[in-house]
């Protein structure tokens, strides 16, 4: 390598003081600004999935016994092998046919069995194994595919419970409902626990994003609480959001839709209640009603043909209602960029 010595350097008019200086000004201003961090991890964002039966997930995935199952039909896996929605089912199962577990959407669901976590898949729902799915799965690939963050879904649920008693907010006045009581206890235990639970995820921020509402089934054969049914909707937002802390936390509430567009009275009146609180001035912007009702299948053409309180059982109704309520959850994300 040439050698430059300071005659050379003032020959070309370059100051042999100044050039000598540069790299030890560079050395001095490395030493005193201390040794490179490492960059901050990003922080997960965190969804609660909250609701009855049809939380928990009823959707069946590969039961195809011919009594008890329908022969399979409306099961996941027959509604896959269906050419015309192949496409919108593709990223489910990887090129041998083996069910995608995803590595940054992971869940949580502590069940009347077992506490099931893991990365998102099919089976988490509320039976032992993996034969059943709940909108969570098709939730946390939407939510999944949209960010760059980790995502981890927290769900707690429970079928048979009402908004009016079970669930009841403690604004709503009256005794506060115990499942409203373990509801926040499950999603405090899933936080406090993720370390452990899903080391992947250990040491960085947890930023809860979104609530999201499944229910009404039971509210709707009382005549007291079909009438308060959206009042205590919205004390149920106003209390999610004052226990964590968030003053404007993204809320979906998924129409309770099992029954079809041509529903009776009572069904009728809980989704009015549900959208009437959805649409509510206050809420503008950070509350969102999805329709599902036109996910409804036949029974007929579902696994679970005398289960018409839970979608007959049906793997696409509960695949598309996942999806509504991932795509509503984002729409209401992408306008308050704070979440």
């Amino acid at each position: 390598m040439a050698r430059l010595d300071n005659h050379s350097l003032e020959n070309n008019g370059v100051n042999p003081i100044i050039s000598i200086s540069l790299p030890l000004l560079l050395i001095i201003f490395s030493v005193m600004s201390g040794p490179a961090t490492a960059e901050e991890p990003s922080p997960v964002r965190v969804f609660i999935l909250a609701g009855q039966s049809n939380m928990e997930g009823q959707g069946v995935v590969d039961l195809d016994h011919p009594k008890y199952y329908n022969g399979g039909k409306g099961t996941l896996q027959r509604v896959m092998s269906d050419p015309k929605k192949a496409a919108q089912f593709s990223q489910l199962k990887d090129a041998v046919g083996n069910w995608i577990v995803r590595d940054d959407v992971f869940v949580r669901f502590k069940t009347r069995h077992e506490t099931k976590k893991g990365g998102l898949s099919i089976g988490f729902a509320g039976y032992p194994g993996k034969h059943h799915i709940g909108p969570e799965f098709q939730f946390g690939h939407v939510a999944g595919s949209a960010f760059e963050e980790p995502v981890l879904l927290i769900k707690t649920a429970w079928g048979g419970k009402s908004l009016f008693k079970d669930f009841r907010p403690p604004s709503a006045g009256g005794e506060t409902g115990p499942y409203y009581k373990q509801m926040i206890q499950e999603v405090r235990e899933a936080l406090n626990n993720v370390s452990t639970e899903f080391p992947s995820l250990a040491d960085r921020k947890l930023n809860i994003s979104g609530f999201v509402w499944m229910q009404g089934w039971n509210d709707m054969f009382d005549e007291k609480a079909r009438t308060e049914y959206e009042q205590n909707l919205v004390h149920l937002i106003h209390d999610i959001r004052a226990e964590f802390k968030q003053s404007m936390l993204p809320v979906v509430i998924g129409e309770l839709g099992n029954g079809g567009p041509k529903a009776n009275d009572s069904m009728l009146a809980i989704r009015k209640a549900q959208k009437s609180a959805a649409s509510r001035e206050e809420f503008k912007g950070t509350v969102a009603f999805a329709p599902t009702a036109n996910f409804a299948r036949p029974a007929d053409q579902s696994p679970n043909v005398s289960h018409g309180h839970h979608w007959f059982g049906n793997a696409e109704s509960y695949f598309l209602i996942g999806d509504a309520l991932g795509r509503k959850m984002l729409k209401l994300l992408n306008a308050n960029k704070s979440h």
